[in-house]
């Protein structure tokens, strides 16, 4: 069953963000549209080896601890080993290291069409991907040589070790030990939880990334490092990473999520990647890639929950026709009710424009990772910093939201396990607290990224979308919501500067309060934004093709969005101008009571 559109995804990348054009970079230069193309082919090939069934067995059977090593379903371990022998794991790295020097907006294009098909399965893949680009960006040559090769042809997978008990959004708190030894290693001591994938049966060897600080190094953020800490050594023996437990998971229950032991017999050995107390911001560069991911999963997993309810909607016959004029001696399909067609575009509106706002964010990082315009590197990167957590959120909250819708509109059916939805709408609802909450990162995104460096990121964000939306207001089919869009940048950095005030005035309390707001109106703006590129692209090509439907589609669901979801930014302009901020107010006994 199709679970996510082909022609939509190759609209996206080739039509709207031109992603062949990449190939002018050098790094670049072997792929042009039609090789990329075939990649693409070879994922959607590995997509459909993954059956149905085994997603649901994977759902219901969770992985076991069984005799000191968990076990899991064993078309994972198919995935798995497929995934890495299409070379996908290495695909982004240098050829240099191993890889391919694919671009990883058609990386991450790979994953949102494997992810449409099983989001638990991609999570171990995902991780092993992260670890190989932190040792091929920071490793040493002889930790390149020892750990690539092994990571790149799956016969190794990996983890990332942050959280702990006491340590979850707050890392400086982290109290896991790195004792240096004579031999330059260092002994590990500490638990970690939480951690995806932290133990299978799967590979004989899991690198984990793990944080920890080293004797003596300074409290807080700044005396944290970061080591590689295999669960096997060299020589193949244990190294003293054990397996406390398993958490039992609301959703995505073929990944298991792990409460690890590192040193119980004080045995365990890290070797340091990069500098020493730089482990944080080395550790950013995976999990910045991760926060995109996320962002994708979240469009990934409402992709496969959207064309299941599509399918259902054509096809469940209930009620009749609200127009008196046509037929009513028949039930009709309830894809014919308003209310079921608001659901479904509502999905497809947050689905196609989401997924347009992150690919548009990978095309970013290739620029900034390969341009040899510093200029150019400057501005990626401050886009990056500004976008990344916005895409993670926007994917993660509104996924939420856009699978419910799809769980709705099978009515009861989809509150049963017959059909996928209720699986689905279990797996993505930890998308808002993977990578750092929702919260967390509205608070960083208003706190830091949009006032930094006197809000030069947000003027170049403006100067790019205000490109997009010059264009369509030459376009009279488009016109209005062009300006509508621009209206609505005109209120965002009013709001921006009304906040920007109450900092100059030591209300930090009053400003951040309703950061998760402004987050929301942020992402808004940036989905509206994709519809317009897209929309522009749409109108373009029906001048060639004016019957193509997909090409209308597009217009109708830019036309959609605009009419039931921009009006939402009226209330949130409203709110966050207030300055009655009722949650700063509120004693905590007048919320217990």
């Amino acid at each position: 069953m199709k679970l996510y559109s082909r022609e939509n995804l190759d609209f996206i990348l080739f039509d709207v963000l031109s992603v062949q054009e990449l190939n002018k970079l050098t790094f670049f230069g072997e792929y042009d549209k039609e090789n990329l193309g075939m990649i693409l082919d070879t994922a959607s090939e590995l997509a459909d080896k993954i059956k149905p069934e085994h997603i649901a067995e994977s759902d219901r059977n969770e992985p076991e601890l069984k005799n000191g090593r968990v076990q899991v379903h064993s078309a994972v371990h198919e995935f798995v080993k497929s995934y890495a022998e299409a070379g996908f794991v290495g695909a982004a790295l240098p050829e240099a290291l191993g890889g391919f020097q694919i671009p990883k907006t058609i990386v991450a294009a790979i994953d949102f069409i494997l992810c449409s098909k099983s989001n638990s399965f991609i999570m171990y893949t995902d991780l092993a991907k992260g670890v190989a680009n932190v040792i091929a960006t920071f490793g040493t040559e002889a930790q390149k040589q020892r750990f690539l090769p092994n990571l790149l042809s799956g016969k190794w997978l990996g983890t990332m070790c942050l959280t702990e008990t006491e340590s979850g959004s707050s890392l400086a708190n982290i109290t896991t030990k790195a004792i240096p030894q004579s031999d330059g290693s260092y002994q590990i001591k500490g638990q970690k939880i939480f951690i995806s994938a932290g133990d299978h049966d799967i590979t004989e060897n899991i690198i984990h990334l793990v944080l920890a600080r080293i004797e003596g190094a300074p409290q807080g953020t700044k005396g944290i490092s970061l080591f590689l800490v295999p669960t096997r050594l060299e020589n193949g023996e244990d190294n003293d990473v054990g397996s406390i437990g398993i958490y039992h998971k609301m959703g995505q229950k073929a990944t298991p999520a792990m409460h690890l032991e590192f040193g119980a017999n004080d045995t365990c050995v890290g070797y340091l990647v990069g500098e020493a107390h730089k482990g944080l911001s080395h550790m950013f560069l995976m999990m910045d890639n991760a926060r995109l991911s996320v962002g994708s999963m979240g469009a990934g997993i409402a992709s496969a929950a959207y064309y299941h309810a599509l399918r259902y909607a054509k096809e469940r016959k209930q009620g009749k026709h609200l127009d008196e004029s046509k037929d009513a001696s028949e039930s009709v399909a309830i894809i014919n009710h308003p209310d079921v067609r608001r659901m479904l575009l509502s999905q497809k509106a947050f689905l196609e424009g989401t997924l347009g706002f992150i690919l548009q964010c990978y095309s970013y990082l290739d620029l900034q990772k390969h341009s040899p315009n510093e200029d150019e590197v400057e501005k990626y990167t401050r886009l990056l910093n500004l976008l990344t957590p916005v895409a993670k959120t926007y994917g993660a909250e509104h996924g939420v939201s856009s699978v419910n819708q799809a769980l709705q509109v099978f009515g009861g059916y989809g509150y049963t396990a017959d059909f996928p939805l209720e699986q689905l709408a279990r797996d993505v609802r930890i998308l808002p607290i993977y990578e750092g909450t929702t919260g967390i990162h509205a608070l960083g995104l208003l706190g830091r990224q949009v006032l930094r460096d006197q809000g030069k990121a947000l003027a170049i964000w403006r100067d790019e979308v205000m490109k997009d939306v010059h264009q369509a207001l030459e376009i009279k089919e488009i016109e209005a919501s062009a300006s509508r869009l621009s209206l609505e940048i005109e209120h965002f950095f009013e709001i921006t500067q009304h906040l920007a005030e109450l900092t100059k005035k030591n209300t930090a309390d009053i400003y951040l309060a309703d950061a998760n707001l402004y987050m929301e109106f942020f992402g808004t703006l940036n989905v509206g934004w994709q519809w317009i590129k897209q929309a522009i692209v749409a109108y373009e090509k029906m001048q060639e093709r004016p019957d193509a439907v997909f090409l209308k589609s597009k217009v109708k669901t830019m036309e959609f969005f605009f009419t039931y979801e921009i009006p939402n930014l009226k209330g949130l302009k409203e709110r966050l101008l207030s300055l009655e901020r009722t949650t700063v107010k509120t004693d905590d006994d007048e919320i217990l009571m």
